[in-house]
């Protein structure tokens, strides 16, 4: 089996990224933000396959009560997986190129929310290490966008996860590469 190859965003994957994963708009609003040393956006191939995506968010928390019990910390955003490709190990090579770039920076946790409803996704996280941050729940909101273009923020209940980053995630077999990543963090 083919292992996922991950690496920061780079113009020329947006086409074959929107194509697969859907909204292009926030593919190149995350791009944008990379370049403006606000985040880097990985992209995971399987193949030849666009297959997944993740936002890594380096900027303070849009949530309050993130903002007040993790400064500093960054945030795992907006992890996707092309329903096709899913259970064949992009979703924990994603986390894992993540953790490792922050952990290569300097940085020693990362936290992500995910939606209360969805448990899939959690044991995913839980899986890789990631624990419950121990303040509850928090609304976080999501960014939708509608059939004619426009943008709306749409609120979701999550629970916080939290990941120590001192021992990182082994590489999955077939180490992806990782080119021209943001160095501020």
């Amino acid at each position: 089996m083919t292992e996922p190859q991950v690496w920061p965003a780079r113009s020329a994957d947006l086409i074959p990224f929107a194509a697969a994963l859907g909204d292009g708009g926030f593919l190149i609003d995350r791009l944008i933000r990379q370049r403006n040393d606000q985040g880097v956006l990985f992209l995971a191939w399987l193949g030849t396959r666009p297959a997944g995506a993740v936002y890594l968010w380096l900027e303070e928390a849009e949530e309050p009560p993130i903002r007040r019990h993790l400064p500093g910390v960054a945030l795992l955003t907006h992890l996707q997986v092309h329903p096709e490709l899913r259970n064949r190990g992009v979703g924990a090579a994603l986390v894992g190129a993540v953790e490792r770039h922050l952990a290569g920076q300097g940085h020693e946790r990362l936290a992500l929310a995910v939606r209360t409803d969805n448990p899939a996704a959690a044991r995913l996280y839980h899986r890789l290490g990631y624990r419950d941050w121990g303040h509850g729940k928090v609304t976080c909101y999501a960014q939708l966008t509608l059939p004619n273009g426009n943008v709306v923020a749409v609120p979701e209940r999550c629970h916080v996860l939290v990941k120590d980053l001192g021992v990182t995630t082994p590489a999955p077999r077939g180490e992806p590469r990782t080119v021209g990543a943001s160095s501020r963090c």
